[in-house]
């Protein structure tokens, strides 16, 4: 089995470069992804893992080979794994995983899906948040308009706790997602301050998307002309936003509570 030691290592610094650098990740169709848990969900969520690296004096060989018995599996030392790794907490493993397409035409919906469409979201603990709360839903799909930031960025991968991997997720235009939703006759309601009627009393049981924006902007005017209706979250104190993962977790669960859970 191969060891590495070094962090000069050619290997270990082109993984130092899928940590830092998302056209890295874009070039290679990799990224890396700490834990046992995190590595178990991606292997559940149909992500292939090239290879493992483990830190024997926490990983025994034995476990790592467990988790995926077709990556390569590579020893590593204390020094390597501190380069690479992210947290102190992640049970000394790390796993090269393939990326996965995030086309709107890879989505495989249901006859009545509920989906999340967040708009061009720039912090990576929000877009965790984001993914945490539609797995907690068990959602349909999450798509990102515009995005601004790499998926695959190890502070999406790490805030997701897994969830990235949970999750059916696609990327596109503002205009390519409207298209997508109107083709298949899905209902989309945007959350946003103009022209808008209290969220709870719209009806999500028919095939419904719900789109959040920015807590700077908002939504962008396509989306709040194109809407099915838009929605708003009634405030009763001073600010009139409410930060983006938690607005969505209030709308995606009145669906919920609609559809019956």
């Amino acid at each position: 089995m191969k060891q590495i030691s070094s962090v000069q290592n050619p290997f270990i610094k082109s993984l130092v470069l899928l940590q830092e650098k998302a056209k890295a990740r874009k070039q290679s169709g990799t990224f890396l992804i700490e834990g046992k848990r995190e590595i178990s969900i991606a292997i559940k969520g149909g992500y292939e893992m090239e290879t493992l690296l483990f830190l024997p004096e926490i990983c025994s060989e034995a476990e790592a080979r467990q988790l995926s018995k077709n990556a390569e599996l590579i020893e590593i030392n204390k020094e390597v794994y501190q380069k690479l790794a992210y947290r102190d907490t992640t049970e000394g493993i790390l796993a090269v995983a393939k990326t996965k397409s995030l086309q709107l035409s890879d989505l495989k919906l249901s006859e009545n899906p509920l989906i999340l469409v967040a708009e061009a979201p720039e912090k990576p603990g929000n877009i965790g948040a984001l993914l945490r709360t539609a797995d907690a839903a068990n959602l349909d799909a999450v798509i990102i308009a515009n995005p601004k930031s790499d998926l695959y960025n190890p502070n999406i991968v790490r805030s997701s706790v897994g969830c990235l991997f949970t999750n059916q997720i696609a990327t596109g235009t503002t205009s390519e997602i409207i298209a997508f939703l109107k083709e298949r006759k899905i209902n989309f309601y945007c959350a946003t301050l103009q022209n808008s009627t209290a969220y709870h009393t719209q009806d999500y049981t028919t095939p419904t998307a719900l789109v959040v924006g920015t807590e700077a902007t908002g939504l962008t005017e396509e989306w709040r002309k194109e809407a099915t209706q838009n929605i708003i979250i009634p405030m009763q104190g001073e600010i009139d936003s409410m930060n983006v993962s938690v607005a969505a977790a209030i709308l995606i669960f009145e669906a919920k509570r609609q559809r019956g859970f």
